[in-house]
């Protein structure tokens, strides 16, 4: 599984009958920087998703998708599959809603999880999601070089993943740990014309 960049953000509405409402937007379209190239001066690393890159479990109301604190299955504060959660894809961000019901609120993790939300440590969305086989979706993603007018980094841009969950986090989901073991390389333009994302160009988990 892999998690996207603490790019999008919660915003906490009151609801009637004692549930508590969130709203969060993933937007599309913006780099985040995962790496800086670290203290070997290795590249800068950034990443950014595809307007409508997680279409298609989104569209898929048979897909359960779920809204969880911190990426952690076993601490659940609403699903599609419950009726407690409903996704809106734009071209701009994928707009998330979901309700925390008064059950739900008794649980240990979500009282948890609302308390550091109002007391502003836990502010950021990020998703939860796979890359589909390369055999069904073969241009899923792209590793590009960043303009040099702005700078030397190397841009991931993912043009379609399977979503299966929202997390609010704190920060970040991806560690120095991890980038450091995924394989950041440049498609060559003779490649890309037959199939851009080749298996040797693609991050390696």
């Amino acid at each position: 599984m892999h998690f996207g960049p603490h790019l999008g953000g919660l915003e906490l509405r009151k609801s009637g009958g004692g549930s508590v409402r969130l709203r969060g937007t993933f937007p599309y379209g913006k780099l985040a920087t995962l790496s800086d190239g670290g203290r070997n001066g290795g590249r800068p690393k950034k990443e950014q998703f595809a307007p409508r890159a997680f279409a298609y479990n989104v569209e898929r109301e048979d897909v359960d998708i779920l809204f969880l604190s911190g990426h952690r299955y076993d601490k659940p504060l609403a699903s599609r599959k419950a009726g407690t959660l409903d996704l809106e894809d734009t071209d701009d961000a994928l707009i998330m809603n979901a309700t925390i019901t008064p059950d739900v609120q008794e649980t240990t993790w979500a009282r948890d999880f609302l308390k550091a939300y109002r007391a502003g440590l836990v502010m950021g969305l990020s998703p939860g999601f796979r890359l589909p086989p390369q055999r069904t979706v073969p241009n899923a993603e792209k590793v590009e070089d960043e303009d040099p007018a702005l700078g030397n980094a190397l841009i991931r841009t993912i043009m379609a993943a399977l979503l299966y969950e929202l997390s609010a986090v704190t920060k970040a989901a991806y560690e120095d740990a991890q980038i450091e073991e995924r394989s950041w390389q440049v498609t060559p333009a003779s490649a890309r014309t037959v199939s851009r994302f080749a298996h040797t160009y693609r991050w390696r988990v």
